[in-house]
Formats: C-alpha cells, structure tokens, sequence
C-alpha cells in the first residue's frame, strides 16, 4: 500500500513538472516578458528601486514553483500590494519594507497552518467584485502622475502604445502585444531621442543576481509596531487575491487545487523575497490568465518563466532602461482596464439593492482610504448588517383559537416560526396580543430555531405579560440547541427569578 502512493505521488510530481514542458516553457517565456514592465511599473507605485520588483517577482516565482498548492498560477509583485506599501515605504524606507516582508510570509504561513482559507467563503461575491474592481481604479489613479500633465509627446506616446496593445492581437496573436507596444515605442523615442521620462529615471536596476540579507531596521518592539499593520494588511490582501485566482485558474483548467498549502508558499515565498531584496507579492490574476491562455499548466511554467524574468534583466539590463515611462503606462492602464470586471455595471442594475450598497461600499472604501484591505472588512461588515436584518424578518407568530360553549375564546396556541435571535426579538414580541384575558395559552416553539440568551429573554418577557393578565400559560420548548438553551437560562418556571409567579 505504502509503495503504491509513493508511486501516486511520484507519478504526480512528474505530471506538476514535466507534464508538459513545451507549453510550460514558452508560456514561461510569455509571461517573463510581460512580468517585466509589470514588475518595473509595480515597483514605481510603492515607490521603490525598479530592482525591489523585480528581485521580489523572481525569488516569489521560483519558490511559489515548488511550495505552492495551483500548478500553473503565476506569483510576483503585484499592483494590489505594492499598493500597500506606499506609506511605509514612504516614512521608513525600503529597509522597513523589507521587514514587513518578511512578517507578511511568518503570518501567510500561520493561516496556512491553522488552516484559515477556509474563512475565504465568508467574503461574499459581492465584495470580491468590489475587491477587483477598486484594484483596478487604484492601478489607474497609479498611473496618473506618470502622464499627466507631461507635454504632448507623453499623451501620444500613451495613446500609441493603447493602440499597439488592443490592435496589435488582430495582427498576430504569437507575441504578447505589451511587449510589442513597449519595443516600438522604445525604438522610436531612442531614434528620435523623444522627451520622455524612462525607467532609468526611476531607481536604480538589477546588475547582478539577487544576494542575501537581513534588513538593515532596529530589532525592537518600536519597529514591531511601524511593521505589524502593513504586514497583517498585505497578508490579507495577499491571500485573499491569491485564492481568488487559484479559483480562476481552477476553473479555467477543470483542476483542483490545495489552498492551505497554497497559503504556507506564498507565505516561504515572501519571506524569500524579503530575505534577498525583494517586496511582498502574490498569485496575480492577469499573468495566470495568460499563462494558462499561453499553454502553461504545470510547475515548470511558473519556474521558467522566473528563470527567463532574470535572464532578461541581466542580458538586457541595460535596454531595460531606456524604456520610456508612457510605454509602461499604457501596459498598466491595460493591466486595469483588464482587471476591471465591465459586467459590473449592467449586474448593478440586476442585483438585490444590499448587494449593490455592498458593493459599492468595497469599492469607495478602498478607493478613497487606497487600502484594499479596510474596503473588504467594510464590504463584508455591511454584508453581515444586511443578512441579519433580513433573518429578523423571517420570524413569524401565528396564532388558534378554541372557544368554549358560550363562545368565549378558552385556549389559544402561538405557533413560533422562525430564527429567534437579538435582532428578531422586537418582531417576536409584537407577534403577541397582552390585552386579551385568555385562561390558557400554549405558547409553541417547536418550529422555531432559538440562537442566543436575548431569545430566552424575549420568551421569558411574553410568559411573564401574559401570566400578569391572569393567563396559564404554558411552553413548547423547541428541539436540539433552542433546548438546551432554554433548559439553562428560561426564568420564567423559576419561583426566585424576575419574570416568575407574580
């Protein structure tokens, strides 16, 4: 039995890596080529050296290969988190980012460990089409510095490069188009030595392969506290965007895939990443897309394109530079129209009403606070308001009359329907009438689901107005937890309780 699923296993692994290594090595090719403007113009949001990015994209990419739990998603600096770190980056320094990085992975692999992924379904749809969305405006607002108000040759330089990326495809569809855009534009400035600002401008690249380190910040409580927000930020966002593209890519490729141990790889990759000079990253959802779209599907996919990504930069470092900014922004712009889900707005339209508050909430959340994190939190905070005002709803008291032979109502049942929780308790107590002076009452709560002290207090508080009238009355106790519940906190039997005898 032993040797079979050491077979199995084995067997696997071969799939994960050498399944298909043709595909696997140019989609890897592919997505090098795309990763590197992306993980220059992500390292240019948070405000770090071109290098941080693309250090981080390698180191996250080669230990992703082999930790991660989807075979075939691409993990590197991403915009969603270089999003965070602007501030810290910003007040501290890279050093401090660094840090973070590094706490970033010790937490990833705490939820992996303690199996937290799980908690993911308690984001709702809506809050993850918000999640996306507002990604997508922070990536543009990004870019905005990048151009405007840059002169003439920047505006057109932007509006070719848009071109280049949307029409090229119809012209040949081998070569990723951003790449293209970014050579002719590059060609062109260079010839004809335009006035346009170039990576180069930006920080310092590459020159050799990244070495370790430790970051250079005070070992002390104080850093502790400058660190610990963004790093608990950026885990969330991390994991978070990473699932939710292990699900793309799952149900682009009809395959499974392990999400706990997909937590644990993100979480040694970053502090890889942070180790040797490179900022936080995760799973993204356009380089997967385009793997997948490219042919890559296994392992090896994810590792070549790494190996290629560092290759390129080494080589062509020096070409690297002269890149003009507005080529990079017409890529990001691309990377945000992209990321934007456009059937958003005709589903706004559909959608219940709380949903669409829901998700607007997440978007202008984020938008406004450029936290990512705050707009899910507020996202799913307003999703759980909302579900429990509708579940208080849903409780209803229906009553029976019995009369007797002078046709005076004797006996009256309460049928009790429903969830009878905090919330519910003021519908509960309207659903009975005080005034009318009926010998007995059975009050019956078989139908009904009790969740909490507030729905024994609330039954309490009927059987005592009720026995203050003069009325019997007596309880049908639901089944399962709503006894127990009653058995354990009902005053209404006990003599010594308020709410008892009067």
């Amino acid at each position: 039995m032993q040797t079979d699923t050491w077979q199995q296993r084995a067997q696997d692994l071969r799939k994960s890596w050498f399944g298909n290594v043709r595909g696997d090595l140019i989609a890897g090719l592919v997505v090098a080529l795309a990763l590197i403007p992306e993980a220059v113009a992500f390292s240019i949001i948070a405000g770090v050296d071109p290098k941080v990015g693309l250090y981080a994209s390698f180191c996250i990419a080669v230990v992703i290969a082999f930790t991660g739990g989807r075979p075939g998603m691409i993990s590197a600096a991403t915009g969603a988190m270089a999003l965070l770190m602007i501030t810290l980056v910003a007040d501290h320094g890279v050093e401090y980012l660094f840090a973070a990085t590094i706490l970033t992975g010790l937490l990833q692999i705490v939820f992996g460990y303690f199996k937290l992924a799980r908690y993911m379904m308690f984001i709702p749809r809506t809050v993850m089409l918000g999640f996306v969305n507002a990604l997508a405006i922070l990536i543009f607002m990004a870019q905005v510095p990048h151009f405007v108000g840059l002169g003439i040759p920047t505006y057109v330089a932007v509006a070719v490069g848009l071109a280049i990326i949307y029409g090229f495809p119809y012209i040949n569809r081998s070569f990723p188009p951003s790449l293209v855009a970014i050579v002719a534009i590059t060609v062109v400035a260079v010839m004809f030595n335009l006035p346009l600002g170039t990576v180069g401008d930006m920080g310092e690249l590459p020159d050799g392969l990244p070495f370790f380190g430790l970051p250079a910040v005070p070992f002390t409580f104080e850093t502790l506290q400058i660190i610990l927000p963004v790093a608990l930020t950026l885990t969330i966002v991390g994991l978070l965007e990473s699932l939710l593209t292990a699900s793309i890519v799952d149900d682009l490729t009809d395959t499974p895939s392990n999400k706990n141990r997909e937590c644990k790889g993100q979480g040694i990759a970053n502090i890889t990443s942070g180790f040797f000079g490179g900022m936080a990253g995760c799973a993204m959802i356009g380089q997967s897309v385009i793997n997948v779209k490219s042919g890559g599907r296994g392992r090896l996919s994810t590792l070549a394109a790494a190996v290629f990504l560092l290759f390129l930069i080494l080589v062509l470092g020096d070409y690297v530079s002269m890149i003009p900014m507005p080529a990079l922004v017409a890529v990001m712009i691309m990377v945000s129209i992209g990321t934007f889900d456009w059937s958003t707005f005709s589903m706004l339209r559909r959608m219940p009403r709380t949903d669409a508050v829901v998700l607007i909430v997440t978007v202008v959340t984020v938008v406004l606070t450029h936290d990512l994190a705050k707009g899910v939190f507020a996202g799913v905070l307003l999703s759980a308001v909302f579900f429990v005002r509708k579940l208080a709803t849903q409780i209803q008291v229906h009553h029976e009359d019995q009369q007797d032979d002078d046709g005076q109502i004797s006996h009256r049942t309460y049928q009790v329907r429903g969830v009878l929780f905090f919330v519910a308790v003021d519908n509960f107590l309207d659903g009975f009438d005080y005034s009318a002076r009926i010998p007995r009452i059975t009050i019956d709560l078989s139908g009904a689901t009790l969740w909490d002290s507030s729905a024994v207090g609330a039954i309490d508080k009927v059987v005592g107005k009720l026995r203050r009238v003069g009325s019997e009355v007596e309880v049908i106790h639901p089944a399962g937890q709503g006894a127990r519940l009653m058995d354990d906190l009902a005053a209404y039997d006990d003599p010594n309780a308020s709410g008892g005898h009067h």
